[in-house]
């Protein structure tokens, strides 16, 4: 079946579902294949669970006329999210970035919210299954879109942007993480700055630029350009921290206009710049100063990202997410400017750095040794820097001995790479 004809049968069923623990009736059922999972072995199941359509690749799959049959089920799903996307046009702003790019995400779609009908990228799904799922949910109704984009590969990016086809491209930064996928630095620059790439291709796009960024502004050359960034430069947007108590404040402006003074929800005085790039794309669209400084001070992370937790012992800085050399980075230099007189930094192991993974490793205790706080380390990378910090070789030993020796009254950073499950440590603190 074409692209076209499905499209038909998507407009009269506008629900996907991969998964059969998930099949609103009525819904199309895409048979992905995974490393240990085969979609196809299930797509009667998920008609006979009320689905409408299945659509496979498998020509073994047989026995209902429900049954769609395509060469590639991954790529009809992303040709149909384009095409999708073409059908309704509605302005899409795309976000990648080594870090930062979930909670910048988060702050665009707050500042747009007060001004549109957003539809934005849930959760984490920016890769290649989640993007064209985020972009399917996209209704008439909408009237702006806001999708994050995630890389760990060269090309990953450029194939994204060609689905996504957005007017409006911002980078975060780009930074140490993936080199083990990446190759090198270099590589992950080229990869993020194939947005940039493809947004060259139209004339009307427009990207939102921390021009503070060397590394950003070489690439952008050529395209037009909202800028973003310290005070004094010129930039269309500017603005600095005034305060991190642990919560930063900070005050923007566009240029020329009047100071707007911020008292945000965000731990890290590097988010200084997330919430810069929201307030660009804010003005960009039109949304008022007052609403854009009101969108920021009433947003709230979640899901491990920069939360601050009040124990009954201790008060929890978590930022378990993820992790890599630059943000790794930006976490201790914030927890540095934090006033305590008991600091305990729990850091997990990076992963994916393939052979810069040693050197890493020695310069993130480094820079946590320059912190002067407590310091345990998790994680067999770890391990030959341990010195005389305390080493756990994974996050059941970290839990095992704050259950045998409690400890209170510390402000903790817990920050490692999401396979290090540092996440479930709150509970114990």
């Amino acid at each position: 079946m074409n692209i076209p004809d499905l499209y038909q049968l998507f407009c009269a069923h506008p629900v996907i579902t991969t998964d059969t623990r998930d099949c609103p009736a009525g819904a199309i059922f895409f048979a992905l294949r995974g490393a240990s999972f085969d979609g196809n072995a299930f797509a009667l199941k998920a008609l006979e669970a009320g689905c409408a359509y299945a659509v496979v690749d498998d020509a073994n799959v047989i026995g209902d006329e429900r049954i769609i049959h395509v060469d590639d089920v991954l790529k009809t799903l992303q040709n149909l999210a384009a095409y999708h996307r073409l059908q309704l046009r509605t302005p899409i702003v795309q976000i990648t970035g080594t870090n930062g790019k979930t909670t910048t995400k988060e702050l665009v779609s707050a500042v747009l919210g007060k001004r549109y009908n957003v539809l934005f990228t849930q959760g984490n799904f920016n890769n290649h299954i989640g993007v064209p799922k985020t972009l399917l949910r996209l209704r008439p109704e909408h009237e702006i879109a806001v999708i994050e984009t995630g890389a760990n590969h060269p090309g990953e990016i450029a194939d994204l942007s060609r689905i996504v086809n957005a007017d409006c491209g911002l980078i975060t930064n780009v930074g140490k993480a993936h080199l083990e996928g990446f190759g090198s630095f270099e590589g992950v620059i080229r990869t993020k700055g194939e947005l940039y790439d493809y947004l060259r291709q139209k004339p009307e796009s427009v990207i939102f630029l921390h021009a503070d960024n060397p590394h950003l502004s070489k690439i952008a050359e050529g395209l037009k350009a909202v800028t973003y960034g310290e005070p004094g430069k010129g930039y269309d947007v500017e603005g600095e921290v005034v305060a991190c108590t642990p919560f930063m404040k900070m005050r923007w402006r566009v240029a020329g206009g009047e100071w707007q003074e911020v008292q945000t929800h965000l731990i890290g005085s590097y988010n200084v710049f997330n919430a810069l790039a929201a307030a660009a794309v804010g003005t960009h669209f039109g949304v008022a100063a007052t609403d854009i400084t009101a969108a920021l001070s009433e947003y709230e992370p979640t899901n491990n990202r920069s939360e601050l937790k009040r124990t009954a012992n201790n008060t929890l800085i978590i930022d378990a997410y993820n992790a890599n050399p630059t943000s790794m980075k930006a976490a201790l230099d914030n927890f540095r400017l934090i006033d305590h007189p008991h600091k305990l930094a729990i850091l997990g192991e990076m992963r994916e750095l393939g052979e810069a993974s040693a050197e890493e490793h020695r310069r993130v205790v480094e820079e946590a040794e320059a912190v002067g706080c407590e310091l345990w380390l998790v994680g067999e990378n770890f391990a030959p820097f341990a010195k005389a910090h305390r080493f756990f070789p994974d996050v059941e030993a970290v839990k095992a001995t704050v259950q045998k020796e409690p400890i209170a009254q510390r402000l903790i950073l817990i920050k490692g790479s999401n396979g290090t499950k540092l996440f479930q440590l709150p509970e114990y603190l």
